[in-house]
């Protein structure tokens, strides 16, 4: 056919390592989900964060 395209040679990577290291997936997962992460936040993540933070800041501004 032709070359890879990026998104399909990341998606064949991802699959190999997987097959290699099915546990070191779960295990990752495990320490993002325990640490948190910004990077896992999509738009409306980021939206309601800042809403969140926002809201406190006015309550907290009011109760002052």
């Amino acid at each position: 056919m032709g070359k890879e395209t990026p998104e399909q040679t990341r998606e064949r990577l991802r699959k190999e390592e997987r097959k290699r290291n099915p546990t070191g997936n779960m295990n990752n997962a495990f320490k993002k989900a325990g640490a948190g992460s910004f990077a896992d936040l999509n738009w409306k993540g980021t939206g309601i964060l800042i809403l969140v933070v926002l809201f406190v800041f006015i309550i907290a501004s009011i109760m002052k």
